[in-house]
């Protein structure tokens, strides 16, 4: 699907050695994140589709897939997006960026705040996706406070920093006196850099607000439920949508979990995996368990 001119976001494509591959799917990152958060997870599948397996495992992917890790609107290197600020808004860049790239896009994989936007560009490409995963991201839509996610805290913290920062250690630990984890803070910390007189983090805010208050306000179920009567689409085996879920994350309701199951006993081309060991951040917490789901997948 063409889409208009406008804002296309910063990328990296990441293949196995020596593979020219047909199809190409896009990696999305979460709020306040970037697409190198994924890019050791990414390489890992993207090299095991031409790595012999153990006997009676799948062997080497037939049309093994290419990656392209994005930088969504306002995160990384996608800095200064037009308004709106919103999940549509990103899923039409990822429309550009198909287009403008030229590569054969079938499948799209999400985590979080990008699980939605994934879901945002499923709904505009009704027809041409053969594998969509849908990573700990909830469909509904809740008030931010009722959502289980940390998020809405992360921002009001990053809004009360002063800046400059004297330094990076200053800023962990700001970030671990107000509550949050050392991992948490160390990732945060890949958006600081020196700048001038000290540090400065590296993003629009205001900009991230009006892109999580979206996020809480949308309901994208449609966009699942809606595939029941669509056509299967393109590929051999048609589309399939992986939705997998941390057993120890708060970022899913159990309503939700029970509708994703009730959807998936009655649509087949659905699947909802859960990772019991893992909270909310499946490639750090169980990252040889989210590897198996999607290796298995493609």
């Amino acid at each position: 699907m063409n889409a208009p001119a406008g804002f296309v976001p910063h990328h990296a494509l990441v293949t196995a050695p020596s593979t020219s591959p047909d199809r190409w799917m896009l990696v999305l990152h979460g709020i306040f994140g970037s697409g190198a958060n994924w890019r050791t997870f990414i390489r890992r599948l993207a090299e095991a589709q031409t790595a012999g397996g153990a006997p009676g495992a799948p062997g080497p992917a037939a049309r093994p897939w290419g990656f392209i890790l994005v930088d969504l609107r306002a995160h990384g290197m996608s800095q200064s997006p037009p308004a709106p600020h919103t999940l549509a808004a990103a899923a039409d860049d990822l429309l550009r960026l198909g287009d403008r790239l030229g590569l054969d896009v079938r499948g799209v994989m999400g985590h979080s705040f990008g699980g939605k936007v994934a879901l945002a560009y499923l709904e505009r490409r009704p027809e041409g996706i053969e594998r969509g995963f849908i990573l700990d991201a909830d469909p509904s839509a809740r008030p931010a406070g009722e959502s289980g996610s940390e998020s809405p805290g992360v921002l009001e913290l990053l809004r009360a920093i002063p800046q400059p920062i004297a330094s990076r250690e200053a800023f962990l630990e700001a970030v671990q006196t107000a509550g949050f984890s050392r991992g948490i803070a160390e990732w945060l910390a890949m958006n600081v850099r020196r700048e001038g007189d000290g540090f400065r983090i590296r993003l629009d805010l205001d900009v991230l607000n009006d892109l999580l208050t979206d996020y809480f306000a949308r309901d994208l179920w449609h966009v699942l439920e809606d595939m029941e009567g669509a056509p299967a689409g393109a590929g051999a085996e048609g589309r399939r949508v992986h939705v997998v879920l941390g057993g120890r994350s708060a970022s899913i309701s159990p309503a939700s979990r029970a509708r994703f199951e009730a959807l998936s006993a009655r649509a087949p081309w659905l699947s909802v995996h859960v990772l019991p060991r893992a909270g909310h951040w499946l490639h750090v917490d169980d990252p040889d368990g989210l590897f198996d789901v999607i290796r298995a997948a493609l």
